[in-house]
């Protein structure tokens, strides 16, 4: 049996039943227990555990140690080679080996030197069981040499030139650190121009006159004998030059365009690139076709060196260093590849076999080039170490079936190429042991509630033993998921709590046996500060008390101890400590600072601190009111499956009593960080009981209310998991009703994860045919809100029921609601359909229901489609939009209003369900009847003469029938607003115009208008007209629109201020007809009209129309052509409004205002009025001034 890598912890599943906690024990060379009684009779091959590096530089001044340390059962013994033959310790007097150890002591510092002993070394342990092999150690005496002497010549150059100095440091073991100093021992500065190189020169970009010395020192350190050697100074001496020629970059090192670099794969990799010219260059590193890596790229000796840590085969590629200045640039790429030693990719491991199992032992390696494995048995090559029928090596992996103990060996992986090896010991080792647990029996472990406990089961068997944990007298198995496993048999419970208290049994079995032990765990109460200190400010010399209230397990007992700013408290007398007080009497300011309350038990401890201020005596400031702190230390006790007892500490009431205590709960499992009400106790009370729901992960909190309002909430207590129970409860709004003709969809309100009561939340949904004998159909679906039943008969009512269940057991038994399967289209349509016209716009329509089974669904009414199809009056066919109305529900009849009298309607009736409309009924035609004609489309007076006008007329657009006569009825107004007597008068219908005659000349008529058929006369149109004044074709007032106010007509001309206008008028032009006719007499030119132009007459200005013409008129004939409305006589616009710009002479000057109201059919609201006084004229403004040019054209 092979002991594979196990994962450092295993967490168990939830669910399993019974779920055992089953362990394997990983057994490597260090993993068999070193136990004095197991190690009396349980055999180990040898391994080797401590042995000096592989290239071991020693200190020739001091003894030389070479270490090799094992363990194994019997204990090893040790043997050496050096430079691969036997090695004999006896026959040299100055090694000795370390009693029980294979370390080698050779004693150099009284007689010998370290360079006799330079070579290979190499240690074997062994015992009966194998041998292992330590690694190739090559031992070399550190070294130091001293420079050479040599004569170094004074170095003369001119400023700006390049300069380098050479170090050579003597070859040292191991290298020498190069540096540059004076002779006063400082370091020479160095700078972008002044550095030193990877080798340890010293480069100059270009030199300086202050760069002349005569110390230039190159130093040596051989750290590991802590010495320095020193190269003779060398002397340099700049000559100022009168000009410097500045020029491009070159390179000093390295030389020529390209170079190659080779590095180790886990090494630092270091480029350089060190160039000179003036001005001084600047370097610049990239890589060629891809980028530097970021976290392990580091540039030193001011960029000049490109340093890559950790570096890898992927770092391999072409570097290129570039040198720039104001003059140039040149570059230099450098080849990098990158080889590497030896590495793991999977190293042996140790077997512990039992006889007859199988097991494999695998050794990878990479590296560049790609190593070479070769396998060794107890030290010797594998090809002529003894054969062993139960190995079978297969390149790097060697094969073991049915191993006896004599399988049992120790072997060696080397894996080499030209740049180092690997070499890895790994046992197989046979035994045959029953189970043994080596944990100390009825061990007690005691820890804090909410932390992790850890039981130890420490065991050792071969085969390899299976390990369960059992909790209990009885011996029942774990089977909860809060627990983890240890692959040393340790088992952990994360968070303990109260109910983890127990005896808990470790049982390790085998094929060969079994082994068992108990151990007891107990869970304390955590140790808290339920009362801490607070904050103080004292008066000098007062006295502060700090207030430190533990509560603790009853089973511990804390210590108390106080400290001040981290440090025992003074000893002073005004210190004094009592149980759960501080008291400080006689404050001093030094007393200030922060006091710390330390609760120490055995398992843990606690610390709250508080800081002291002390200021100078003040008054005592008044009580300060404000909402409670909130309460503190919750606790949770009696605790049952549906109930818990919560109990509190409340706050400081802050000057105002709590009244009540305000409990919410959250639940952490289904609705993490909601609050809900809980429940409400009185301020005097600091306990609840409070009953909880299943499966419910239960945290409180508590409020304190006082009159101030509501505190913050206090600290969440603990959590509290109730156990899981059946629902108390099935879905709501369960229904049934089809998406298809062929299916039932049966919806549900799901329950929420507070309701669910446990975890597995499903639902059972049942369904049967109501009219059938059939059983219940059930399914049980997942937490979902829907289910689809298929191949169900068309509207089939369905007994359905839906019951919620979870792991633990059903709810109570549903109640059973009615649906019904998918409808589909009604396949009759209504018959019988009868229609009675009740009047010219109203019809009343009646059908037979259809039946109930051809309906095929809910019924949802009867649908009405009806249009009208010609019209009676001009007998032409229309297509109009057809007009739905829907009845609701069973009913057989229904009304159509707005119908259009004197019409042909077509209509049909279709039934309607929840899946559409059925065939439509055969078409039934009706007729409307004649109705009352609207008003005539419009209405015109033109062509007025003294006594007479002409009316013409529109046709109503909406006959409603046949038209029989026109109505037109009118009656004069006179100057006072009065109405005269009514004339009556009938036209045929054939007619559009009509002209009155032997009508009262410069009268204003009022027009009624309205067409008429069988059914009776339809709405009037009115309008108003005056006629003309006299013969001479001088236009009368604008006529007003329908609607408007009579105006009141003045007549002007018997007006005394009228007549005395026009004499004035005509007596000025009068004078100026002499003043003009003496001036021309006199030889003069008198262009009038510019005159006119120039000097205006103000009396003669407003007597101007609006566009500057003199009198301007427009007969009624030109005003027609124009179509512009309210010019002498014309109609009023379609607006109804009168703008007085268009005519100085309209409605506004025979009314009392320019707001007149009209009703939507153009008729006049409001009465004439009588009144006969007229306002005062306001200029040309004024409505109740007649026009002047009227009135010119008038007198003229």
């Amino acid at each position: 049996m092979q002991l594979e890598i196990m994962p450092r912890k295993k967490r168990l599943p939830a669910g399993r039943a019974p779920l055992l906690l089953l362990l394997c024990q990983l057994v490597r060379a260090l993993d068999v227990p070193l136990d004095s009684k197991l190690l009396e009779d349980l055999v180990q091959p040898p391994t080797i555990t401590q042995q000096s590096p592989k290239d071991y530089i020693i200190d020739p001044r001091e003894n030389i140690v070479i270490q090799c340390e094992a363990k194994g059962k019997p204990p090893p013994s040790f043997s050496w080679t050096r430079n691969g033959t036997h090695f004999d310790i006896e026959k040299d007097p100055l090694v000795t080996m370390k009693p029980g150890s294979g370390t080698l002591t050779i004693n150099i510092m009284s007689e010998g030197k370290a360079e006799t002993y330079e070579g290979v070394y190499q240690c074997t342990a062994r015992n009966e069981r194998g041998a292992a092999i330590s690694n190739n150690i090559v031992v070399r005496p550190s070294r130091s040499p001293l420079w050479t002497k040599e004569k170094l010549e004074p170095i003369t150059l001119r400023n700006g030139q390049s300069l380098i100095l050479p170090c050579r440091p003597p070859l040292g073991l191991p290298p020498p650190i190069i540096f540059w100093m004076d002779n006063s021992f400082q370091r020479l500065p160095q700078s972008e121009r002044v550095s030193q190189g990877l080798n340890g020169d010293l480069y100059f970009s270009n030199v300086l006159p202050e760069d002349t010395r005569e110390d230039y020192i190159c130093y040596a350190r051989f750290n590991h004998t802590q010495t320095i050697q020193q190269k003779q100074p060398i002397s340099v001496k700049v000559i100022s030059a009168k000009s410097n020629r500045e020029r491009p970059p070159t390179f000093l090192t390295p030389e020529g365009n390209a170079s190659h670099k080779e590095e180790l794969r886990g090494n630092v990799l270091s480029l350089e690139c060190i160039a000179e010219g003036l001005p001084t260059p600047i370097i610049y590193w990239i890589k060629e076709d891809g980028t530097l890596p970021i976290n392990r790229t580091f540039y030193k000796n001011f960029k000049k060196t490109l340093q890559i840590i950790q570096v890898s085969e992927a770092d391999s590629g072409n570097y290129q260093c570039i040198a720039k200045n104001p003059l140039g640039a040149i570059y230099h790429t450098i080849s990098v590849t990158v080889k590497a030693a030896p590495y793991w990719i999977m190293a042996p491991q140790n077997l512990v076999l039992s006889p007859g199992e199988d097991g494999r032992l695998i050794c990878r390696a990479n590296g560049n080039p790609k190593p070479r494995i070769s396998w060794l048995s107890n030290g010797v090559p594998i090809e002529i170490a003894p054969d062993d029928p139960s190995r079978n090596i297969d390149g790097d992996t060697i094969i073991f079936s049915n191993v006896q103990e004599r399988s049992s060996a120790v072997y060696q992986c080397n894996a080499s190429n030209e740049y180092g090896y690997l070499l890895a010991n790994a046992f197989v080792n046979v035994l045959a042991e029953p189970p043994r647990i080596l944990t100390s029996a009825n061990t007690l472990y005691q820890v804090i509630t909410d932390r992790p406990a850890l039981l130890d089961c420490a065991f050792f068997g071969s085969p390899l033993p299976t390990v369960e944990w059992f909790k209990g007298a009885k011996g029942s198995a774990l089977r909860e998921d809060i627990y983890v496993l240890h692959e040393n048999g340790t088992l952990e419970i994360p968070v303990a709590q109260k109910d983890s208290t127990g005896t808990y049994t470790c049982v390790a079995r085998n094929k060969l046996g079994m082994a068992k032990n108990e151990v007891h765990l107990e869970i304390k109460d955590a140790t808290r500060i339920i009362k801490q200190p607070e904050y103080a400010v004292v008066q000098r010399g007062g006295t502060v008390s700090f207030e430190c209230k533990v509560k603790h397990d009853h089973t511990l007992i804390p210590t108390i101890t106080w400290l001040k700013d981290s440090g025992e408290l003074p000893n002073d007398g005004r210190f004094t400590v009592d149980k759960d007080h501080l008291v400080v009497a006689d404050v001093w300011d030094n007393d200030g600072g922060t006091y710390t309350c330390v609760a120490n038990t055995t398992l843990d401890n606690v610390s709250a601190s508080a800081v002291l201020s002390v200021v100078a005596p003040t008054p005592t400031p008044a009580p300060t009111y404000d909402v409670p702190n909130p309460p503190f230390d919750l606790e949770l006790t009696d605790q049952l499956d549906k109930s818990v007892q919560l109990s509190w500490t409340p706050g400081n009431d802050n000057n105002s009593p709590i009244t009540k205590f305000i409990i919410e709960y959250e639940d952490a499992m289904h609705e993490a960080g909601l609050w809900h009400h809980q429940t409400e106790v009185s301020g005097m009370q600091t306990t609840a009981q409070l009953k909880l729901s299943p499966y419910v992960n239960y945290s409180f909190r508590v409020m304190a209310v006082n009159s101030l309002g509501r505190s913050l909430p206090s600290e969440a207590s603990e959590q509290y998991l109730t156990k899981a129970a059946e629902p108390d409860t099935n879905p709501t709004a369960v229904e049934g009703l089809g998406s298809e003709p062929d299916n039932l969809v049966i919806t549900w309100k799901p329950l929420n994860g507070f309701e669910s009561n446990g975890p597995g939340l499903q639902y059972k949904v049942s369904w049967r045919q109501k009219d059938g004998d059939d059983e219940w159909t059930s399914v049980v679906v997942a937490n979902v809100s829907k289910y689809i039943v298929s191949g169900t008969p068309t509207f089939v009512p369905y007994l359905i029921k839906v019951q919620a269940l979870n792991d633990v057991g059903f709810a109570p038994e549903p109640a059973v609601v009615m649906g019904h399967s998918g409808e589909d289209l009604p396949m009759v349509a209504p018959g019988n359909v009868r229609v009675n016209v009740v009047n010219s716009t109203l019809a009343e329509v009646h059908w037979d229901p259809v039946p109930l089974k051809s309906i095929r669904g809910h019924l949802q009414g009867y649908r009405i489609y009806y249009w009208k199809a010609q019209s009676s009056s001009k007998r032409n066919r229309r297509h109009l939009e057809k007009k739905i109305l829907t009845f609701q529900g069973s009913k057989t009849h229904g009304m159509l209003p707005g119908l259009e009298p004197f019409s042909h309607y077509t209509l049909n009736v279709r039934v309607v369900n929840g899946k559409g409309e059925g065939p439509a009924s055969p078409d039934r035609v009706f007729t409307t009847p004649e109705g009352v004609p609207s008003a005539p489309s419009s209405l015109k007076i033109v062509n007025p003469t003294l006594d007479s006008l002409t009316l013409e007329w529109d046709p109503p657009s909406r006959p409603n029938g046949i038209l029989t006569e026109y109505t037109l009825k009118y009656q004069p107004i006179n100057s006072t607003h009065e109405l005269g007597p009514l004339v009556d008068l009938k036209i045929p219908a054939n007619k559009t115009r009509w002209t009155l005659k032997n009508l009262n000349f410069s009268t204003r008529y009022k027009f009624y208008f309205y067409a008429q058929t069988a059914a009776g006369s339809g709405s009037q149109i009115t309008e108003e007209a005056v006629t003309n004044v006299d013969e001479a074709g001088i236009p009368p007032p604008d006529v007003g629109a329908g609607k408007a106010m009579a105006s009141r007509q003045v007549d002007i001309a018997t007006q005394g201020w009228f007549i005395g206008l026009m004499c004035a008028v005509a007596l000025l032009i009068l004078i100026l007809l002499i003043v003009c006719f003496i001036r021309r007499n006199k030889g003069g030119k008198y262009p009038v009209k510019e005159k006119e132009d120039a000097h205006a007459d103000p009396e003669i200005q407003p007597m101007k129309e609006d566009d500057g013409t003199f009198g301007e008129y427009r007969s009624l004939e030109s005003d027609a052509e124009d179509h512009k409305p309210l010019k002498k006589g014309s109609r009023t616009p379609s607006d109804r409004t009168v703008k007085k710009e268009d005519s100085d002479d309209s409605l506004v000057d025979y009314g009392e205002g320019v707001n007149g109201q009209f009703n939507e059919d153009g008729s006049f609201i409001g009465q004439y009025s009588g009144k006969k006084e007229k306002e005062p004229a306001e200029g040309n403004e004024s409505s109740e001034a007649p026009s002047p040019v009227n009135a010119m054209n008038s007198f003229v």
